[in-house]
């Protein structure tokens, strides 16, 4: 995709790119730093939101390498899951960053009859109070 319009590309190739996202895993290896969305964003002179943007805006040329690169983030972030203190401050990131969802599973047992209570009797009400409370 051209870009006719706006601001200059920061990158003009990929292997530019590739070479700088390179310096940012390698930088945070030496320096005992996490991986994150924002630190690769912050290292390659964009924010966090101009990332995803680029990702998408230049999808043909720069896509894969910067899924490359989050998926490496996100890797490192699954593996912070293991240890103890900070789990919910990874599943935020996860959500966030990575689209995790929670899953909620919902169990269906058969269609149930639709009764108009307006026609039962107080005994019969009660007794179907009692079955349910047996069911549960």
């Amino acid at each position: 995709m051209a870009n006719e319009v706006g601001r200059p590309r920061k990158y003009s190739n990929v292997e530019e790119l590739q070479y700088m996202i390179d310096e940012y895993f390698e930088c945070c290896n030496q320096n005992h730093r996490p991986y994150t969305i924002t630190g690769l964003a912050l290292w390659l002179d964009m924010d966090r939101k101009g990332l995803l943007r680029y990702e998408k805006d230049y999808e043909d040329e720069f896509c894969h390498t910067i899924k490359r690169a989050k998926e490496r983030v996100q890797e490192y972030v699954e593996c912070c899951l293991f240890k103890k203190g900070i789990t919910a401050g990874v599943i935020f990131n996860l959500k966030n960053n990575f689209g995790w969802e929670d899953a909620e599973v919902v169990e269906h047992k058969g269609a149930q009859p639709i009764i108009d209570v307006s026609k039962l009797t107080d005994e019969q009400i009660q007794e179907m109070l009692n079955k349910y409370d047996k069911t549960e």
